[in-house]
């Protein structure tokens, strides 16, 4: 069991989805996600959201003209997604036994992005399997982009992994570190709490 339904219980999506619906009534950006991910790569590009949630960066992402797939093990999460954008394609699997074929899903993504904390709320020992499967399925020269917290002000638990470990999880996986962030509006990272990390496959 993942760190996230162990917080959860698997019933969190409407209330989740609820949170980000406020924080946008109140006007701020809730697509700061999104608008890092059209930096990298051209719409039209390939993407896979990791971890989809109940959609947020998914949907806004397909509304900017990428091809996009969701993947999240949470049925919550993913029944206010298929509620909110039933023409996207939402697959429920755990990414750390992910084999995009076995869902009829080409291995073959310009991009993968995994925001929301997914890598420290995994299943404890898994970080190494899911940034594996996750290489796996990029095209060559493909970017992982993965943000998440590293310190207890910015997860809803103590910190499962450190920045150091995840490095070591994409290396030993062929992924190279292009750059590294602070927010997810491209702050330089100079230490600190929150990590955008950039991550390049091997181009052939």
């Amino acid at each position: 069991m993942s760190r996230w339904h162990e917080l959860t219980g698997g019933t969190s999506g409407r209330e989740y989805a609820a949170r980000f619906a406020a924080v946008a009534r109140g006007g701020k950006d809730v697509h700061g996600e999104a608008r890092f991910c059209a930096a990298l790569v051209p719409a039209g590009a390939r993407v896979l959201d990791a971890g989809c949630g109940t959609g947020r960066v998914m949907i806004r992402l397909a509304e900017l003209g990428y091809d996009c797939v969701g993947v999240d093990l949470d049925a919550s999460m993913l029944a206010v997604a298929r509620e909110q954008a039933p023409e996207l394609p939402w697959f429920q699997a755990d990414l750390a036994a992910f084999e995009p074929r076995r869902l009829g899903i080409a291995a073959d993504f310009d991009l993968v992005v995994a925001a929301g904390n997914i890598l420290p709320l995994l299943a404890a020992g898994t970080e190494a399997a899911v940034v594996r499967r996750l290489a796996a399925v990029l095209r060559p020269g493909g970017l992982l982009v993965a943000g998440f917290g590293l310190d207890e002000a910015h997860l809803p638990v103590p910190p499962g992994i450190a920045l150091p470990e995840y490095d070591d999880c994409c290396a030993a996986a062929g992924l190279t570190l292009v750059d590294r962030f602070a927010t997810w509006d491209a702050d330089p990272y100079e230490g600190g709490g929150y990590a955008v990390s950039v991550h390049r496959g091997p181009t052939a």
